[in-house]
């Protein structure tokens, strides 16, 4: 693609404005280096907007490996990043260690969740096992038929559109700059360079090295670079009830669904559909999810609705992000497919994705994720 009315120019480019992109951003500018982020819509308003914010490793890993190295650097670093953005920027985000029981119903179930308990336990963390009545001394209204639970007390919670609210403004009050309302139409090639993006205002921005942070949306931005990048939308749908008479304080996680209790409030998800890019909400997963909470704790049943919503998980084949270079490209950097985990690993992705292009080599928790597994 050619257009020679260039009216922009920056380092380093990144398309997307979530909370990857504004992270990578924030970390870029800590280094000194020029950075303009292109968001379509509004900053954050997609998939970090509608996350929950836990910061809760243990349901993702099986045991040790190399996830399991990546999501605990992660959850390791963030609550310092959290301190860092709030002094620096004024914002409460809202971080809590909260802890964390993981609960079975079904008697069939307990040997499985030991099991479990066994493969987190190389992973260092902290874990209790408890019998229901047990479970029932950290959280009262826990379900009767509720057996056995696993406690992680270390097991985390932060607000996460305050989050990517803080890593943007961070960002540009050191000299980023954020647009939004900016759609990129194509990308300017040169050889296996890209030189710049084209936008629907139809100008151009000059760059030295593109970043793509684009989450769902990644599949577009490989059709320009003929590559292959199996990110696909996952469809979850949340909700919001009052807390019950006698509050929730811990996050809890049973039945394929978890309960996240903020304040005067229980955040209640998700539902995972496969629907491609719509984000509407239904009546049958709004049935699920009360009905669901109600079994793990009963009182919910009576909450009031207070907010239902749905986003769009990037999710990849193997459940497990795609970062660095893409492959056949000189000066492309990938950062997309953190599928449920992407606050938690936002600040790990933004410090080590500022590494790589400060000094050209990929840090040594990011060289599992390269995109090139799946070209």
């Amino acid at each position: 693609m050619i257009n020679s009315s260039v009216r922009r120019h920056t380092d380093i480019l990144i398309i997307g404005g979530g909370i990857i992109g504004c992270a990578i951003a924030y970390y870029l500018r800590k280094s000194g280096r020029e950075v303009l982020v292109c968001e379509q819509g509004t900053i954050g308003a997609q998939a970090s907007s509608a996350a929950a914010g836990l910061l809760a490793p243990l349901g993702p890993l099986s045991g040790p490996g190399p996830f399991a190295d990546l999501l605990l650097a992660g959850y390791i670093l963030l609550p310092a990043v959290a301190a860092e953005l709030e002094e620096y920027t004024g914002l409460r985000l809202g971080y809590a260690r909260t802890g964390a029981l993981r609960v079975v119903r079904n008697p069939k179930r307990v040997a499985h969740l030991r099991k479990r308990m066994e493969a987190w336990r190389p992973l260092g963390l902290e874990l209790h096992w408890l019998s229901g009545d047990e479970a029932r001394q950290y959280e009262p209204q826990l379900a009767p038929d509720i057996c056995a639970a696993v406690y992680a007390p270390q097991e985390s919670q932060i607000q996460a559109n305050a989050l990517t609210t803080a890593f943007a403004q961070a960002a540009r009050q050191m000299g980023a700059h954020l647009y939004e309302h900016t759609t990129i139409t194509g990308l300017l090639l040169q050889d296996a360079r890209v030189t710049g993006v084209c936008t629907a205002q139809e100008e151009t921005i000059a760059c030295q090295h593109l970043v793509i942070a684009t989450g769902a949306w990644a599949g577009q931005c490989a059709e320009w670079l003929h590559v292959t990048l199996p990110v696909t939308p996952l469809h979850g749908q949340m909700l919001l009830l009052a807390q019950p008479t006698h509050p929730l304080h811990t996050l809890i996680f049973g039945e394929a669904l978890y309960l996240v209790p903020r304040g005067e409030a229980v955040l209640v998800g998700a539902t995972k559909d496969e629907v491609g890019f719509e984000t509407r909400v239904t009546d049958e997963g709004i049935d699920w999810l009360r009905a669901t909470a109600a079994r793990l704790v009963p009182a919910l049943q009576e909450s009031a609705l207070l907010k239902i919503w749905a986003g769009l998980r990037p999710r990849t084949p193997d459940t497990r992000p795609m970062l660095g270079p893409v492959a056949g490209w000189e000066n492309v950097t990938l950062a997309t497919g953190h599928n449920s985990v992407g606050i938690m690993l936002s600040a790990i992705t933004g410090q080590l994705i500022a590494v790589y292009l400060l000094t050209g080599s990929l840090p040594a928790l990011l060289q599992p994720f390269v995109p090139a597994r799946f070209q």
